[in-house]
């Protein structure tokens, strides 16, 4: 059983109309038909459609409750609770983000977050092999325009003299500042910033997809 024959079965076992669910959860009865017929994989509204259905957001997602989950041999243990659903967004946008353009990526692609983060975060996939191995190909990084970066953090960063954002662990010497990859190989180590480049938001978590 998938998201979409959950959430319907729980509707119907509730009693209510895809109005009622589609009203209480703040989305129109369009996008819900959608999500019943599996055409929405991470509906944005995830947190909503379960306080509607009474029913927890991890249930819907996944099918099991985090909690009086009882395993009789695991190696697993539950997983923090989900801080928010957040949008796939562009390193061409994220060059140019704010918390306006939040209104611009209601229909994106959504991830969930279990960290705490503020409403403006957007997720981003890694590009390219610059900052391995602690960041592959194809990862995705949540990055949050809220919160204070310093020595060390890893920040998404738009340099003047491009149109994209990239993504490098920022270091502070003194008065001076630079952009570094992780990869030892990467012809680049530093790269010096000064006037010349806007910090876009800080790497708040990062999640691979199998």
């Amino acid at each position: 059983m998938n998201l979409a024959h959950r959430l319907k079965s729980r509707r119907i076992a509730l009693g209510l109309t895809q109005k009622d669910v589609a009203e209480g959860s703040g989305i129109t009865q369009q996008s819900l038909q959608k999500i019943e017929d599996g055409k929405t994989q991470n509906p944005r509204k995830i947190v909503d459609l379960a306080r509607i259905l009474k029913c927890s957001p991890e249930w819907l997602l996944f099918g099991r409750e985090s909690q009086n989950i009882e395993e009789e041999v695991s190696n697993i243990s539950t997983g923090p609770q989900i801080k928010g659903f957040f949008p796939l967004i562009s390193w061409v946008r994220a060059g140019g983000w704010s918390a306006i353009e939040e209104t611009h990526a209601l229909e994106a692609e959504r991830y969930p977050c279990p960290v705490k983060c503020s409403n403006s975060t957007f997720v981003l996939k890694v590009q390219g092999i610059s900052m391995e191995p602690e960041f592959r190909d194809g990862d995705l990084i949540f990055v949050d325009p809220e919160v204070e970066w310093r020595h060390g953090t890893y920040v998404v960063a738009r340099l003047n003299e491009q149109n994209e954002a990239t993504f490098k662990q920022l270091v502070i010497e003194g008065s001076h500042k630079f952009l570094k990859p992780l990869n030892p190989n990467w012809p680049e180590q530093l790269i010096p910033i000064n006037g010349n480049c806007t910090i876009v938001g800080v790497v708040v978590f990062s999640g691979r997809i199998f």
